[in-house]
Order: C-alpha cells, then sequence, then structure tokens
C-alpha cells in the first residue's frame, strides 16, 4: 500500500492497513486503548484531514482511527454506483469498529462522513458513547432546508455529479485543480490551504478511478434513496455539532430543529469559519473537543 500522505514523526500518527471482509482500507491511526473515535472524513478529503485533531485525542486517553473511506486513497475502490450507497459505508464503519477490539466507540465526522455518522447512529449499528459531527446537518433538517430555495441553490453540485463523466473531468484536469478550488476557494483563510496541503488533496484524486469512486457517493446518495431512511431520526447519545458559519455549500438553516431529533445536544459556532473548519481553524475546535469531551 502506497499511502495517501507520511505524518510528522512527531505527531504520533501512523498509517496502517486494516482488511475486514476482504475490504481494505488505509487507516491513520493515533493513542492506544479500549475507547475508539473513529473520525470520518467528508468530499474530496481524506483521514489526512483530521492532522490536527488525531494527537489531541491521543493525549485524551482515546485511541483515534480515521480511515480513508471507501473509494478515497489506497482503501479498496469497488467498481459500480450501487457500492457507494449510505448502507453499505455505514456497515465499513461498524467493521472497522468490531476490528479494533475497542469496547467502546465514539464518533467524530465532518461533510459526507457527518452524513455517515448521523445514520450509524440513528440506526443504531453498534452502541455509542457520543457523536460529534462538523459542518453536515442531521439528516431531517437537511432534507427540510432542501423544500427552500436558498439551499437547493446552495446545493446544485449534487445534481451537476449526477452526470457521467463530466464531474471527473471537471475536477481532474489541469492537475486537479477542480479538487484544489474546493478547499482553497471556499476556505476564509486561505493560508489554512498552502501549496503542499492541495498537493496531497490532488495525488490522491488523481488515483486510477479515485475521482469516479469519489463522485459516485453523490450518484448512489440520489438514485438508492431508500438505502438511507432515517425513521423517527432519534439520536439518543450526547451530541456536539462544530459549525464553521461562512460555509457556502450549506446554511445555518439547516440546523433548525435539530433539537427534536438530539435531546442532549450542544452546538458550537464558528464566526468567519468556513467549511473546512477542523483544518482551518483547528485551534478553536481542539479547544472545544478538549471542553466537550471527556477523558478516555
Amino acid at each position: 500500500m502506497t499511502s495517501s500522505w507520511s505524518p510528522p514523526a512527531d505527531s504520533g500518527i501512523t498509517i496502517r492497513d486494516v482488511t475486514v471482509n476482504g475490504r481494505s482500507f488505509e487507516v491513520a491511526e493515533a493513542g492506544s486503548g479500549d475507547h475508539l473515535i473513529l473520525c470520518l472524513h467528508g468530499f474530496p478529503e481524506l483521514n489526512f484531514s483530521w492532522r490536527y485533531q488525531m494527537p489531541l485525542l491521543a493525549e485524551m486517553g482515546y485511541r483515534a482511527w480515521a480511515p480513508n473511506q471507501r473509494g478515497y486513497g489506497a482503501s479498496f475502490r469497488p467498481k459500480g454506483v450501487a457500492n457507494y450507497t449510505p448502507d453499505k459505508i455505514v456497515e465499513d464503519a461498524a467493521a472497522l469498529f468490531d476490528a479494533s477490539g475497542a469496547k467502546k466507540l465514539t464518533l467524530m465526522a465532518h461533510d459526507w462522513g457527518g452524513a455517515i455518522a448521523w445514520l450509524f447512529a440513528i440506526w443504531k449499528k453498534r452502541p455509542i458513547e457520543r457523536l460529534v459531527v462538523m459542518n453536515l446537518p442531521h439528516p431531517a433538517c437537511f432534507a427540510e432546508a432542501l423544500k427552500h430555495g436558498p439551499q437547493r441553490k446552495r446545493s446544485w453540485y449534487v445534481a451537476f455529479f449526477q452526470l457521467p463523466f463530466v464531474p471527473e473531468w471537471s475536477l481532474g484536469r489541469n492537475d486537479a485543480k477542480g479538487i484544489r478550488e474546493a478547499f482553497r476557494g471556499m476556505a476564509v483563510d486561505k493560508s489554512r490551504f498552502p501549496d503542499d496541503v492541495l498537493d496531497v488533496y490532488a495525488k490522491a484524486a488523481q488515483r486510477p478511478g479515485a475521482l469516479t469512486a469519489m463522485v459516485n457517493w453523490y450518484r448512489a446518495a440520489a438514485r438508492h434513496r431508500r438505502s438511507m431512511p432515517t425513521g423517527d431520526g432519534k439520536v439518543d447519545v450526547p451530541t456536539l455539532i462544530v459549525w464553521g458559519e461562512e460555509d457556502k455549500a450549506l446554511g445555518l438553516e439547516t440546523l433548525d430543529g435539530t433539537d427534536r431529533y438530539v435531546p442532549d445536544l450542544t452546538i458550537r459556532r464558528l464566526s468567519g469559519v468556513s467549511h473546512w473548519v477542523q483544518q482551518e481553524a483547528p485551534e478553536a475546535v481542539n479547544a472545544i473537543l478538549t471542553e466537550w469531551l471527556p477523558k478516555a
């Protein structure tokens, strides 16, 4: 396995291969112990996006695993849209927890990873201690927001991603310029996304078949809606939402009504921070995590 990135020697992060049920995942790991925090990245990210949080989690006594999810980096990359339905990706997360041998599980997630984490908690795939979601609303609240013009306009790219071939070409041409612009173009503090950071994401996206796999998450969600039923949508564990307020893809109104589904809810909003909250404002995010998460 050729790793997607090389953690600094002093970070305490290592990269390993974890194979479950014939599925191989490129996993970044930090810390040890029986309480696993599974960190789930979004689009078009990698486990690299958790590089600032993993050392903190290890210091707090957790074992942090951040997998490159199916289709990303050096993780397994099945062909076909149907292999990227949310139910299959939720099963990946459950299988990784089982493979870890840990006794307790906390989920931490961002963007598309947040959608997977919400569903994992709603479906009660495994018992979890706590849930942390960054810049991705509860699915029922997002569905409500999509009924109105502002969020429909922000989500235009979801329709674009349903086209064959064109999204991959658009994102991948000119040394994956579209991937690079997804980060730096949306960021408020663009200094957080220097060329060497963007190179990691661009190179991973240019692996054979990677862009199609990444976009297939969106295609599968649109074509196989029955794979993501939310039932009553209830999440019965303490839940933290961290939200960068300058998110160009998701409006603040998508948070409205979350407390109807999550009785034990904490929301922390960060002004002047974009969608890429844990990478753009790692100091603020880590301070929130230190306050809200108990030590393992």
